[in-house]
């Protein structure tokens, strides 16, 4: 059986976003905005700037379509940056927003995923194989931006809050 580029990028980038928000549902606002150390981010953090890459990638960065973040109010509503979504942000400023409880970060990891998923599983291989400027990192192929940008670096995201979590006295992630 082989699967189709298209559907193996958007079974793993669904994973991911799912993974996301078993991560954080369970976390207060005080849970979320855990740092721990002085020199990481919050948990909180981690979930929603892997939700933020994702969906700035799929929807800005891809069809210049307006991303889900500000489609659907969630930059209002917690009042955090409007294009900004953490890769390259001083440590500073990254270290200081202030990240609502983790059911709401849910329901914004969620709208992304509902979004998102469907236009990676309709992607054609001709499409996937199109390079396109991607900052910070120069040219890309799409098929490499989804797998490298949102998959595999997405996933280093889920140990880091995976670790915030133990640290907290949470129930670990499991495999």
């Amino acid at each position: 059986m082989t699967i189709a580029l298209s559907d193996f990028l958007a079974r793993y980038t669904q994973r991911l976003l799912s993974e996301s928000v078993r991560s954080v549902e369970d976390l207060d606002e005080e849970e979320a905005n855990f740092r721990p150390h002085e020199n990481t981010n919050a948990v909180g953090f981690e979930a929603w700037h892997v939700a933020r890459t994702a969906d700035n990638l799929i929807h800005f960065a891809f069809a210049r379509e307006t991303p889900v973040w500000i489609a659907q109010g969630f930059v209002e509503r917690w009042g955090l940056p409007k294009v900004d979504q953490g890769t390259g942000m001083d440590p500073n400023d990254a270290h200081g927003l202030k990240f609502p409880a983790g059911s709401e970060l849910a329901t914004y990891i969620k709208a992304v995923s509902e979004a998102i998923i469907p236009k990676i599983r309709a992607m054609s291989d001709a499409y996937l194989d199109e390079t396109i400027p991607i900052k910070p990192f120069g040219e890309m192929k799409r098929a490499d931006i989804i797998g490298q940008v949102i998959i595999s670096h997405g996933n280093l995201h889920i140990g880091q809050m995976a670790a915030g979590r133990t640290m907290l006295g949470k129930p670990g992630m499991g495999f």
